[in-house]
Parts: C-alpha cells; sequence; structure tokens
C-alpha cells in the first residue's frame, strides 16, 4: 500500500496513527479508526467504516494494525476525489456539452452552493485561473486548477 503515498503522508499517517495506539503494539482500536482518518483530512461515514472493517474481517471491538489503515485510507481518499466531485458538478450545469460554463454563472455556484465563497474570494480564483468576468470557462481546465496541491515551499 505504501505505493500509493509519498513517504512524507506515511510519516503523518505513522504519526497520527501512533497517537491512537494506546498499547503501543502497533494497532489501533477499531472505534478510534474514524478519528485518526478525520484528523488525516478524510472525512468517511460511521457506515464508510463499517464497510472498511467488514473488507477487513475486522470486529467493531477489534484492532487493525497500520498496513490495514493504510489500505484503508487509500480506499477511502479514492472515494473522497474532489476534482470527480467538482467536475462531475460542472459538467450538469453544462447543457449543451461543450465543455464551457458562464464565468457568471460559476461564481454564482460558487458564492450560493455548499460551502459558499465571497465574492472576493470568487474573484482571485478568477485572477489565478485568468477567467474574465464576463467569459466563459473551461471547467475541466479551472478545476485542475483550483484542485492543485498547494506549493510547499
Amino acid at each position: 500500500m505504501a505505493k500509493f503515498f509519498t513517504p512524507v503522508q506515511i510519516n503523518e499517517y505513522k504519526e497520527c496513527f501512533s497517537l491512537y495506539d494506546k498499547k503501543q503494539k502497533g494497532k489501533i482500536i477499531a472505534k478510534d479508526l474514524i478519528t485518526v482518518m478525520r484528523c488525516l483530512g478524510t472525512s468517511p461515514t460511521f457506515g464508510e467504516i463499517e464497510r472498511h472493517l467488514q473488507v477487513h474481517k475486522i470486529e467493531k471491538t477489534g484492532e487493525l494494525d497500520f498496513s490495514s489503515f493504510l489500505t484503508m485510507m487509500h480506499r477511502q481518499m479514492q472515494q473522497e476525489d474532489p476534482k470527480a466531485e467538482i467536475l462531475e458538478a460542472l459538467r450538469m450545469t453544462d447543457k449543451q456539452k461543450k465543455g464551457y460554463i458562464q464565468a457568471s454563472e460559476l461564481r454564482a455556484k460558487l458564492t450560493m452552493l455548499g460551502e459558499k465563497l465571497t465574492n472576493k474570494e470568487v474573484d482571485e480564483l478568477f485572477k489565478e485561473a485568468k477567467v474574465k468576468s464576463n467569459g466563459t470557462v473551461n471547467y475541466e481546465e479551472f478545476t485542475q486548477m483550483v484542485t492543485l496541491p498547494p506549493v510547499d515551499y
């Protein structure tokens, strides 16, 4: 499973995992799984946690090792692909399936739906993506730009 993560990610996961390894035996109790996963930036539901445990044949009162945890994190991260979610939402707006939507329509969606952005935040996004307020937006390029990992100095 390590091939799916960078060494930095694995170290971060190991550090968080070990905080919940109360007996220091390289295992955490299953009921702490949701907390550890959420601490590391994923958002699993209780149902998703149950499925992860079932796949690995781990009882709700059982324990899991770091290797199983990494597999679960990988599966959870694949489920929560923000790029795919954003693209799907924007594709639904593109009635003619041309790959473009009006900038004004994108602004309305970003400021009125979900985790609402301010007009100033949208202005900054548009500036960074070189989008003109009265133009059209290639939503695949826009999604690619907004889902790039932050610059690590």
